[in-house]
């Protein structure tokens, strides 16, 4: 009965993904683990739809930030006492092709040593918050409320004007 809706929810969906890996990417973020991992899903549930997204857990930490020891953000996450793991840092070191470093008397600085300076750095430092998630969906949510109002509305009157032929009623437009 409510199959324009759930095209909108589908269209909004697929909007929402596009425009994340591409904030993500013109943010030099992309082309890792995270952009790869968001996807979503429309299910069907009873009495409705629900559109269900999907990504890596740090996801969640690269959009909102996190608050560091020494600078604050507005976010619901902070570090408190514990570094984010050095080892977590070692794909992204290797992608961003930070080798050859070397610290103030010329001497190159080993990848493990990097892993950790960079670790150190986040937990004093935190993450700023890059919205890559968050700024697509909310400006989709916007025009889905009313592109799903009308759908529902289209989809409650074909189907008063669908039971009402059934039943031998004269219906008019």
């Amino acid at each position: 009965m409510f199959e324009k809706a759930k095209k909108e929810l589908e269209a909004f969906k697929d909007a929402v993904v596009k425009e994340a890996k591409a904030t993500l990417v013109s943010q030099g973020k992309g082309g890792g683990e995270l952009e790869n991992s968001i996807r979503g899903t429309v299910k069907e549930m009873k009495g409705g739809f629900i559109a269900d997204f999907l990504m890596e857990d740090y996801g969640d930490f690269v959009d909102q930030g996190v608050s560091g020891k020494k600078k604050k953000y507005n976010t619901p996450f902070s570090y408190k006492d514990k570094m984010p793991p050095p080892s977590k840092l070692d794909k992204w070191i290797v992608r961003k092709g930070l080798k050859g470093i070397r610290d103030e008397n010329g001497k190159f600085i080993k990848r493990k040593s990097l892993q950790f300076l960079i670790a150190r750095g986040i937990f004093n430092n935190g993450i700023k918050p890059s919205l890559f998630f968050t700024k697509p969906f909310e400006k989709h949510r916007i025009q889905l409320t009313n592109k799903l109002s009308k759908a529902f509305k289209e989809s409650v009157e074909l189907q008063i004007i669908t039971d009402a032929e059934k039943n031998g009623l004269d219906v008019e437009n």
